[in-house]
């Protein structure tokens, strides 16, 4: 099976190329994309840089042109939930973009004509992830999370978010990705470690727990790779 595995930074793939060992790179659309063979799978990582647009490049390519047949998504988030602390790992359920306002024409917040303010990941990766986290004595949570353009640093902005989507974290990749996997009818799964608040202490937290939240993140994903087909 051909698996695309993807990050928004170079730190939340690097534990995965470590992991891999050996690899090839391919320059295409303005990245860098890393294949490597991982037991029985071909592996496609890359990380697509930080933001909505970029992320949807980076997707797209993996679905297009090297056919992925499945998606994983490693990163870090904000957690919104009081259950969350840093360090601990979320799924998404579903995911939404909190940016998205047309509200002038109508439309609820995070709904674009001809789509929908969720999208909801896979249903058969989530129970992989669920076996998983159960063999590794890992607590995982599962939940919204919410993705825009913007790091937030914003304890009021933070709790609109929550009120509004009723989101458990928020990113700036995952509603995009999950857009385009939709879109080309390719499953995904998105799996966040929690590296900050979202609040006022957000930016000192986040440098802080990055490479930390991402290992975990990344050790998690590999293990679902392991597994699947199985």
């Amino acid at each position: 099976m051909k698996i695309a595995i993807m990050g928004a930074m170079r730190e939340e793939i690097s534990p995965i190329l470590e992991a891999v060992g050996e690899y090839s790179t391919v320059e295409y659309a303005g990245n860098v994309f890393y294949e490597a063979q991982y037991g029985e799978h071909q592996l496609v990582i890359a990380y697509s840089k930080i933001g909505k647009v970029f992320s949807a490049i980076t997707a797209s390519v993996m679905c297009e042109h090297f056919g992925v047949e499945k998606l994983l998504f490693s990163g870090v988030a904000g957690g919104i939930s009081k259950e969350l602390k840093i360090g601990d790992l979320v799924m998404a359920s579903s995911l939404c973009q909190h940016d998205v306002d047309i509200t002038a024409f109508g439309h609820p917040y995070g709904y674009i004509p001809e789509g929908s303010v969720m999208i909801d990941t896979d249903e058969g990766l989530r129970s992989l992830a669920v076996e998983v986290a159960v063999d590794m004595g890992i607590e995982l949570y599962e939940g919204i999370i919410a993705t825009g353009d913007q790091f937030v640093a914003s304890a009021e902005r933070k709790e609109w978010i929550a009120k509004t989507f009723n989101a458990d974290a928020l990113e700036m990749e995952g509603g995009s990705v999950a857009c385009v996997c939709h879109n080309f009818d390719i499953p995904f799964f998105i799996l966040r470690a929690i590296s900050d608040s979202a609040d006022g202490e957000a930016g000192i937290d986040f440098d802080t727990f990055l490479q930390s939240s991402a290992q975990v993140s990344a050790a998690f994903i590999l293990e679902m790779v392991k597994r699947l087909g199985h």
